[in-house]
């Protein structure tokens, strides 16, 4: 007589009710049941805390919450997942003997700018093709399925797949197992988690876009929408043209920089980076020089990316060129405290641009531009005053101020000066370098290493603090910066190529510090994780006046 099995139910608490479910009940079948009581898809889950899969299953008694395409880490996985359709689709269409590679470069309006290499003709019909294909295998709910192999057999792997970026990636993995994703037989690797299948992914568009095209998606703020093509141009040729000195300069992925790295060429690569940095500057300062009308040169750009440096970098140009700059800033300009704005929570707003006393900032200027003395107002953040302190100037013939600040480039802040007395300046670390040709480095990444580390040396604040306000950061730049960039004169993009190699031994003490029970856990371990790929650099090879200095400390410039 047959044995009678017994089947095995676990409690599984979701929103503070428990449900009993067998096990081996895979959370997106949970999810399934659940995704009524959400306005957006479920791609991902904590149990326990812990990010996992929905292809996962239930193993004890657990409390899961959910994650939607709304929430900035399913929002990023839609989109990674995305980026496996699309380069399994291109290959489909294609052919795997034709295509040589697919190159996922960087964003461009709501996308990513991707680019083909192989024997192929990248025009309208192609994309229609490769569109076809994509929703093909959306319809059809093909899996993504994962499989976890030891590192020396992902290289073994990659190498025979032709994907020589990963092969060189994975040569440089400290740890001994590898997520591969699979897609039928198409195989690839990429760095964090997937939908369970390709049905998740109906949003998108392809457009064809310079030398390449763009895979437009949506934005976590609508999940289900596909914005309009947008391209902001001066933004897409400075990524542009960074991205080509990489491959000029052979670092095209972090593998190719920890080859540098390894090799001992790390002092020479950081020189060449440092030197185009300053031919920037100094092309720029030239650019203002040959302008003579122009005495207001206004300086904005998102958390981290440098300003401070940037400015007194710049000032130095403007003396080679005999200018004579003067640097304000236009938060000396707030309003009293009394007088600020107010959030929808009742907090006061110092992020918007009613904060600043506009009509007295221009009032001043103005009387700069006419030769007349000012007197420059000082902001008592104690206090929540302007207070005077006797700092007063008078412009001359060649004197110029550089004024910093978030809405320097919003026309709304300068509203009674001429436009040919201003001179505009985008700044960003727009990350030219990405992990692979399939995996991008975000710029948002970039920066929140940096402001991790510089937070922690200089305002005592530590990690997890600056991950939590993190998104409030964020917001405040989507509404006023990100909005107003193309309004630049130009666009100077702050990211070193090798910064990451020599921020990791700043930034992953500080990330560890982060307790697991903490909500900015999954993000700390991501970032974590994503160091990783780097081989480490000795900061002594940083020069004192580099942007970078500004985070870690040790600038000329006493930052």
């Amino acid at each position: 007589m047959a044995k009678k099995t017994t089947t095995q139910y676990y409690t599984v608490t979701i929103q503070g009710v428990p449900m009993q479910y067998a096990a081996g009940t895979t959370y997106e079948t949970i999810a399934q049941e659940h995704q009524k009581e959400y306005a957006h898809d479920i791609v991902l889950a904590f149990v326990n805390g812990k990010l996992q899969e929905l292809r996962k299953c239930v193993e004890k008694d657990c409390r899961l919450e959910f994650v939607t395409t709304a929430d900035p880490i399913g929002h990023t996985t839609y989109r990674r997942s995305m980026s496996l359709l699309l380069v399994k689709a291109v290959h489909d269409v294609g052919g795997h003997d034709r295509v040589r590679n697919v190159r996922i470069l960087f964003s461009v309006s709501k996308g990513y700018y991707c680019k083909i290499e192989g024997d192929v003709q990248v025009d309208a019909g192609f994309l229609e093709e490769v569109e076809k294909r994509m929703r093909e295998l959306a319809e059809k709910c093909l899996p993504i399925e994962k499989q976890t192999i030891h590192t020396d057999e992902a290289v073994a792997l990659f190498h025979e797949l032709g994907m020589y970026d990963k092969e060189r990636l994975f040569q440089y993995r400290r740890v001994s197992k590898v997520n591969v994703y699979r897609m039928n037989e198409f195989e690839d690797y990429y760095y964090g988690y997937m939908v369970p299948h390709a049905g998740y992914l109906k949003y998108f568009a392809l457009y064809p876009f310079d030398e390449g095209f763009v895979l437009q998606m949506p934005e976590a703020s609508a999940p289900e929408v596909v914005p309009e093509f947008e391209p902001q141009m001066k933004l897409f040729q400075v990524l542009k043209e960074s991205t080509r000195w990489g491959d000029m300069q052979q670092i095209e992925n972090v593998g190719y920089l920890n080859d540098k790295v390894t090799r001992g060429n790390m002092a020479e690569t950081i020189l060449v980076q440092e030197a185009l940095q300053e031919k920037k500057i100094a092309e720029i300062a030239t650019m203002i020089a040959e302008r003579p009308h122009v005495k207001f040169i206004l300086i904005a750009g998102p958390s981290s990316s440098g300003k401070t440096t940037f400015a007194r970098r710049l000032s130095i140009q403007l003396r080679v060129n005999g200018l004579v700059p003067h640097a304000i800033g236009v938060d000396d300009y707030f309003k009293n405290r009394e007088d600020s704005p107010r959030d929808a929570d009742g907090n006061y707003n110092f992020e918007c641009l009613e904060a600043i006393d506009t009509e007295q900032f221009n009032a001043d200027l103005e009387k700069m531009l006419a030769g007349e003395e000012v007197s420059l107002p000082s902001y008592n953040f104690k206090t929540g005053k302007r207070e005077y302190r006797g700092n007063k100037i008078r412009l001359g013939d060649s004197d110029v101020l550089v004024i910093e600040g978030i809405h320097c480039l919003n026309d709304a802040l300068t509203y009674k000066l001429s436009s040919e007395n201003k001179f505009k300046i985008y700044i960003s670390a727009l990350t030219q370098l990405n992990i692979d040709e399939h995996n991008r480095i975000p710029s948002t990444d970039g920066r929140l290493i940096r402001r991790i580390v510089r937070d922690a040396r200089t305002r005592g604040i530590n990690a997890r603090q600056t991950i939590a306000m993190w998104p409030t950061v964020r917001r405040g730049e989507e509404e006023n910066i990100f909005p107003y960039q193309e309004k630049a004169d130009v666009m100077f993009n702050s990211a070193l190529i090798y910064e990451f190699a020599v921020l990791k031994q700043y930034a992953e003490p500080a990330l560890f510090g982060i307790d697991k029970d903490c909500p900015e856990y999954a993000e700390a371990k991501r970032l974590l994780k994503f160091l990783d790929y780097f081989v480490g650099c000795r900061s002594e090879l940083v020069p004192t006046n580099s942007l970078l200095r500004e985070f870690i400390g040790g600038s000329c410039f006493e930052i």
